[in-house]
């Protein structure tokens, strides 16, 4: 946020204001608050929302905050609402901020903390949870507590996720539904998890073991949380990776840019209309996005050749598909990617190369790449012809069911699209607009309107883009349907 809007500002001065009114009963002479409690509590969090530095590796080891959130759910189970509100905001003023400004994140961070702290205790203390009258043990009645707990933990996520959806409406202008209907779901279960968590925390706390005993049990959810981190880390790298790839094919071949991500998009439509796994359907999306990533090795005065192709070029840039798995067989995480991007070129009919293979030979995720990568190729506008509208895209598709593609493949697409819809984009050798950001599950393709493109009347771009299409691979053959 450059500059927070007035409403914004108003929104956080109004959850600062609720949780000091909420947190003057705790303040009162004579409330029984075990001040010892909170404050333990409240140091421990203020610890763990610290950035934490390897001594050996020189830099902040990434964990999520809500790795920490039993902290805060056992300070709601063990201490009355107005006292348990408080033992967030020590960590939340001094835990790590990575946007500006800094300062109004903190605060605002801390009050909402403080609700979703009091909403939950306030539930549990309503649904009969019992909390710990003073400083001394009370064991605290376990089995009956596990629905309260798990009400407190629903009501922690619920004031969350709603007061992040106000913030996300007054400063971003976000919809209220978009902001908390979806997150609400899929924070549930690792809310209740932390619920769960808190709750042991604050059994083990009240036994007479007493406080050190339930730090056993931020052990386990903190080495989950940073091999989550880490996970999340090299998945990251997989994904600069692949942009780097992909953005180097997008300045070697200037006449098909963006034309790997969109396959990749139409590759995940067909995959998962066939209901395949999600870690395949992963797999094939990367399969989509690097399918061309061959023409790297492909001499560059070939791909842009403004002249017909000698044979002996044609025969090259033939060689695509098999450049392209010599450049990918190290990466372990493309797993079945890199046998989709060594022959998403056969045919179903065997005549396709590199190897010929035919029919069920070829991967299944190679023949839904073809068919992803012949649809975008002949929707797309290139530098030598105008782009095809959609149904006549599929009419060739359909055409081309059982000699060049699986039918199966051809369907799938065909029902997606009846679906899901498609957005045609220009892919062309003309300058992209400066500034024009895509969306954010394809942020290296770019929404143009149609323009006039440079035609090269026997350009090289030509035959080489109508590669992707139906009956294109053959020397001197049109591609089917080709203007």
């Amino acid at each position: 946020m450059r500059s927070v809007p007035a409403a914004a500002h108003a929104y956080i001065l109004c959850a600062v204001l609720s949780t000091v009114l909420l947190a003057l009963p705790a303040l009162r002479p004579g409330a029984g608050i075990n001040w010892v409690a909170v404050a333990l509590l409240a140091g421990l969090y203020a610890a763990c929302e610290l950035p934490a530095r390897c001594r050996h590796l020189g830099r902040s080891v990434p964990v999520s905050a809500g790795s920490f959130f039993p902290v805060l759910l056992a300070a709601a189970f063990l201490l009355p609402p107005s006292a348990a509100l408080l033992v967030a905001i020590p960590g939340a003023l001094v835990g790590r901020v990575e946007r500006r400004p800094a300062a109004l994140r903190r605060i605002w961070r801390a009050a909402q903390l403080a609700l979703a702290i009091w909403g939950a205790a306030q539930t549990y203390d309503l649904l009969g949870g019992d909390h710990a009258p003073g400083p001394g043990p009370s064991p605290i009645d376990f089995p009956l507590v596990l629905l309260p707990g798990a009400a407190g933990a629903l009501a922690f996520c619920l004031v969350l996720t709603v007061l992040e959806a106000g913030i996300l409406a007054t400063a971003e202008r976000t919809p209220l539904r978009a902001g908390w209907h979806g997150p609400v779901l899929g924070a549930l279960l690792p809310h209740l998890v932390h619920g769960l968590a808190g709750l042991m925390m604050a059994v083990l706390w009240q036994s007479p073991y007493g406080w050190p005993s339930a730090l056993f049990v931020l052990l386990p959810m903190y080495i989950s949380c940073w091999l989550f981190a880490q996970y999340h880390r090299e998945r990251t790298a997989y994904q600069a990776t692949i942009r780097a790839l992909v953005q180097a094919v997008d300045i070697k071949d200037r006449y098909t840019r963006g034309h790997s991500e969109r396959v990749g998009r139409a590759s995940v439509l067909i995959a998962r209309e066939l209901g395949l796994a999600e870690d395949r359907i992963e797999v094939i999306r990367f399969a989509g996005i690097l399918h061309d990533v061959g023409k790297l090795g492909v001499p560059t005065r070939v791909l842009r050749k403004e002249g017909p192709l000698t044979p002996e070029e044609r025969r090259v840039i033939e060689l695509h598909p098999e450049y392209g798995h010599e450049i990918v067989r190290g990466i372990g995480f493309l797993g079945e990617a890199r046998a989709a991007i060594l022959h998403h070129h056969e045919r179903v009919d065997g005549t396709g190369y590199p190897y010929g293979l035919a029919g069920d030979d070829i991967p299944e995720c190679a023949r839904v790449v073809a068919v992803a990568d012949a649809f975008d190729a002949m929707t797309s506008t290139r530098s030598y012809r105008r782009a095809r509208p959609v149904t006549t895209a599929l009419t060739e598709l359909e055409r081309c069911a059982g000699t060049q593609f699986d039918p199966r493949m051809v369907h799938a697409l065909v029902r997606a699209l009846d679906r899901h819809g498609w957005e045609t984009e220009v892919t062309s050798d003309e300058p992209l607009p400066q500034g024009t950001w895509g969306r954010r599950d394809r942020p290296e393709t770019h929404d143009i309107p149609a323009q006039p493109v440079r035609v090269f009347a026997h350009g090289s771009a030509g035959r080489w883009a109508a590669a992707d299409e139906p009956s294109a691979h053959r020397a001197g053959e049109r591609p089917a349907g080709d203007p």
